[in-house]
């Protein structure tokens, strides 16, 4: 019988958080060491900006950030599980609010234990800016992996979870978590960064049509868009997947959650696709109405029948 290292961890962690042995998972998680890669001789402060008159229902975003993490959601009950949560925001801000703790609160349900993720934004200076959205997504997948045991996680039961923008870098991350984009920090960047299982919200699939002959002068985020185009590499398999989408979406058309579906497809990877007649744009979990509501339970039994969830 061969000796499956990760197999071993996955069952250590299990049994450790069968026993109540896990151990306390810090409320916030900064993804690197020290600075982030390309992000070293910023100078800009990070920002918090509340764009809602409603106390009841804030809606604040994160704009200029050089230090990339987690914050943590543990479950009462947690059963190994892990999702990292990508807030959308265009490439231009991280949507705190909208997009971050009702799903987190939702997972919680599940038993799930969430990580909100603050990543960098491609036009706030950073070295090689097209990147760097990227970047933090694989540490944050390395990060969280590297600490399962001791967290009392799962580490073959990671997934990635992503709305518009974060949507976008959760369907990056599936199809280019092998793509060395910075290099080793410490011991956890020796893990993998492939996600078991991705969900994608209203996520967009990069830009269409021919490839220009050279994207270096084009803005940071027009690069990103280009170079993680969402496209199959023959032959490979991609994490099991649940992509959601209202068809009345005024932002991202739903052309692109097909454009994602069928480049999964097009490999044999196990994919779900949901289009609801309504829902618009950024709806996530607090600002669903109608049928699309339902979207959380339908996702719940899909991660269920992919074995998610014990």
């Amino acid at each position: 019988m061969s000796f499956c290292p990760s197999r071993l961890v996955a069952l250590i962690a299990s049994g450790l958080a069968a026993a109540g042995f896990a151990a306390e998972i810090p409320a916030e998680i900064p993804l690197w060491p020290g600075s982030a890669p390309g992000s070293e001789k910023l100078t800009i402060t990070e920002k918090i900006t509340e764009r809602s008159t409603d106390p009841a229902k804030p809606d604040r975003i994160y704009t200029q950030i050089v230090h990339p993490s987690l914050t943590v959601h543990r479950p009462s009950n947690p059963n190994g599980a892990a999702v990292i949560i990508a807030p959308g925001g265009g490439y231009q801000r991280i949507v705190i609010d909208k997009e971050g703790p009702d799903t987190s609160a939702w997972l919680n349900r599940l038993g799930v234990t969430a990580f909100v993720l603050k990543y960098r934004l491609p036009e706030e200076g950073h070295v090689n800016a097209r990147d760097v959205a990227l970047q933090d997504a694989q540490r944050a997948m390395r990060v969280v992996r590297a600490h399962a045991a001791e967290w009392g996680l799962d580490p073959a039961r990671v997934g990635f979870l992503g709305y518009s923008a974060g949507g976008h870098l959760a369907a990056s991350l599936e199809f280019f978590s092998g793509r060395q984009v910075y290099p080793a920090v410490d011991a956890a960047d020796r893990l993998s960064a492939r996600p078991d299982f991705s969900i994608l919200g209203y996520a967009f699939a990069g830009e269409k049509g021919p490839r220009p002959a050279s994207i270096d002068g084009l803005p940071p985020q027009t690069q990103l868009r280009w170079e993680y185009r969402i496209e199959a590499t023959p032959g490979v398999k991609y994490p099991p997947t649940f992509i959601l989408q209202a068809d009345d979406d005024p932002t991202v058309n739903p052309q692109d959650a097909a454009t994602i579906y069928f480049a999964l497809k097009q490999n044999g990877t196990s994919v779900e696709m949901h289009i609801f007649r309504r829902g618009g744009h950024g709806f996530a979990i607090r600002d669903a109405k109608g049928p699309v509501t339902r979207w959380p339970d339908i996702c719940a039994d899909w991660m269920k029948e992919i074995g998610v969830l014990h």
